[in-house]
């Protein structure tokens, strides 16, 4: 629908402080030639057999520059998912993303699209790759540096890069929300999924994100102190743009008044399903009604000053602010370790914070911008093996190491409350609760709310059938 269509942050493909002109794996992107020998066909080669691939984890471990790790929360089946892909489409590409599920079957959502995004993504920069094989490749022969004339040349090569990136990202978004919406044993009518991928091509991010799942950057100010760089936004239905479109869709946007700080979105004829974010895959039931899976995008070029990324679901930042996850990354022992080191410490904040509060699912990826991680010797130190850190604590109920996954039990789902826990209740309406739209400040790090509903992503679900006719 036309009035649920929003445009993205504007965001380019930015030259260095220091004069030097776009780095050369943006023009690699842009021409479909990177360093890598592998072909596209290579990579359809091997995505018949993705659970199996070296450079691809998705269960709690560790890679050559990264470690996962995810744990279920108190609310039933752990509903996150994430992933690493190391050499994703270039030797020195990697695609990191975490995705957290809501709804009765929202577990399934968030592993369906961790397996089938990354690949489409790749699939659309391939038709890209395509399309350029002719005399325009020439832009590829071209010294970035050679001139310093071509200023304005080289403007319009950044200009071309960020499109396409932009372009890929929306298209596989879409396409991945379509495939979820025909998907013949999967019901996403109340269910889906948030999303924050991420693409690192040498020097350059290339992001898209929807949902309030997070990312963040560690880098270097000026005295060498580590601070914390916010790469997305989390999508409430509360920021201006978001609300102004749901509504203007004639959805509703309001909080409950139990939970003040939540504000979600509602059908206009009934009070469900209270979905408590503007952005997601899936949640057909509210896409006529301004939720959107159009993702923001943005692109950064890192600098050395940037150290590591944290890419997590929203149990982590309900507990934690952008900086306290730096330092707890930063001073883990050991690199493997951090991103479990950085759970276990949602957890104890969830116990301290929110004693009554049902604790949330927590997953984490931490990428380290240098490409290292600990020696081996460094590893078993701690008294681990990576078999180990792979096994304790995987939080995959039901899923298989081989990623064959098995219908679970949803008989503990609590993302929905029960009838008792509906009624009674009262709404409060998100006007003036926040005052601009997009910035994070100290305060806004973390939003505090008791009780044992505390950031269940939906309410209840709607009384009525999908084939029911819209009013």
């Amino acid at each position: 629908m036309g009035c649920c269509i929003s445009t993205s942050s504007r965001s380019s493909c930015s030259s260095r402080s220091n004069g030097e002109t776009v780095s050369p794996s943006c023009l690699r992107i842009v021409c479909g030639r990177t360093k890598s020998k592998r072909t596209f066909s290579d990579h359809i080669t091997t995505l018949q057999h993705l659970a199996s691939l070296p450079n691809r984890i998705f269960t709690n471990g560790r890679s050559r520059s990264s470690c996962i790790f995810t744990q279920q929360g108190r609310k039933g089946i752990n509903q996150d998912a994430m992933i690493v892909w190391e050499d994703y489409m270039s030797e020195d590409s990697t695609f990191c993303g975490v995705f957290d599920g809501h709804g009765p079957h929202g577990h399934l959502v968030a592993r369906k699209v961790r397996d089938a995004l990354p690949l489409k993504l790749l699939s659309f920069l391939h038709s890209h790759e395509s399309k350029r094989n002719g005399p325009s490749t020439a832009c590829c022969n071209r010294n970035p540096k050679s001139d310093g004339g071509d200023s304005e040349k080289d403007g319009s090569m950044e200009d071309k890069v960020d499109m396409l990136w932009r372009e890929a990202f929306l298209k596989s978004y879409k396409a991945m929300d379509k495939e979820l919406r025909s998907h013949p044993n999967l019901d996403c009518f109340c269910s889906g999924s948030t999303a924050v991928t991420i693409v690192k091509q040498g020097s350059n991010l290339f992001m898209g994100s929807i949902g309030d799942s997070r990312a963040i950057l560690a880098s270097k100010d000026g005295s060498d102190s580590l601070v914390a760089v916010q790469l997305t936004v989390d999508l409430k239905p509360d920021l201006p743009r978001e609300a102004e479109r749901i509504k203007r869709c004639k959805g509703r946007v309001f909080a409950l008044q139990d939970e003040p700080e939540v504000p979600r979105v509602w059908l206009p004829f009934d009070d469900a399903p209270g979905l408590a974010m503007a952005r997601a895959f899936g949640d057909f039931c509210l896409k006529e009604y301004g939720v959107i899976s159009i993702p923001e995008f943005s692109h950064r070029v890192l600098t050395e000053r940037d150290k590591f990324i944290v890419v997590a679901s929203d149990g982590v930042w309900d507990v934690l602010s952008n900086e306290e996850v730096i330092e707890i990354v930063s001073s883990a022992p050991t690199r493997s370790f951090a991103a479990r080191i950085l759970v276990d410490s949602a957890a104890r904040e969830w116990k301290c914070k929110y004693p009554t509060s049902k604790m949330d699912d927590c997953a984490v990826v931490c990428l380290f911008l240098d490409g290292k991680m600990d020696s081996e010797s460094d590893y078993d130190e701690q008294g681990f093996s990576s078999a180990t850190l792979q096994s304790n604590h995987s939080g995959n109920v039901g899923e298989s190491d081989d990623g064959q996954i098995s219908e679970p039990s949803l008989q503990r789902n609590f993302t929905v409350r029960s009838s008792e826990e509906n009624t009674p209740y009262r709404r409060i309406p998100v006007e003036g609760q926040r005052n601009g739209e997009g910035i994070v400040t100290e305060d806004q790090n973390w939003s505090g709310l008791e009780g044992v509903t505390r950031v269940n992503s939906l309410v209840q679900l709607p009384r009525f059938s999908e084939e029911r006719p819209r009013t």
